[in-house]
């Protein structure tokens, strides 16, 4: 039986003169060509001036539906537009909630919900639900040890700025990463 690895919802927001032109799943099918990732799904909103919500076409069958459903838009992106209730939260066996003081690791259901409403108008986010298959047998290892994922996430530039130098010295980069524009 083959594990599942470790599953990151990864959400991109993009300002109203964004460019929607492939470039970023250009970038996501050569990263799972290369068998660092698999693309679970991927849904791209935008949020018109009037406060509606919409999804973008990016031509790809089938693809949304699962993030459609996680975000509360309903079953899939043709009812995107309808606003829609995801299924029942069964909180049995999440990380954090075993231990009393333990803080909740991961999104919630509101939090999911909350991710694609709180887009401003004019702007849009690419929601990408990705399976990191490098980490794999890590996760595997961790929990096998009896260990479990209390934290994980990107630091931004700012968090970075103030171990920047000594991370370009030991990785031997001199650029990145970049502040957003």
């Amino acid at each position: 039986m083959t594990t599942l690895g470790p599953v990151q919802l990864v959400t991109f927001g993009f300002g109203p003169d964004a460019k929607f032109e492939g470039r970023v799943l250009e970038e996501l099918a050569a990263l799972e060509a290369s068998g660092q990732i698999r693309v679970l799904d991927v849904l791209f909103l935008r949020k018109q001036d009037d406060g509606h919500v919409t999804v973008v076409d990016y031509r790809s069958e089938g693809m949304g539906e699962t993030l459609a459903a996680l975000l509360g838009l309903g079953p899939g992106p043709a009812l995107a537009e309808a606003p829609g209730v995801a299924g029942e939260y069964d909180p049995t066996g999440v990380a954090g909630e075993d231990d009393p003081g333990t803080k909740r690791f991961g999104f919630t259901p509101d939090d999911l919900k909350a991710l694609s409403q709180e887009l401003r108008p004019g702007t849009a986010a690419g929601f990408l639900l990705l399976e990191h298959l490098w980490a794999r047998q890590l996760l595997e290892a961790v929990r096998e040890t009896g260990g479990r994922p209390l934290a994980e996430g990107f630091l931004t530039a700012e968090a970075l700025a103030p171990v920047l130098a000594e991370l370009r010295a030991a990785t031997g980069t001199t650029e990145g990463p970049t502040a957003p524009r």
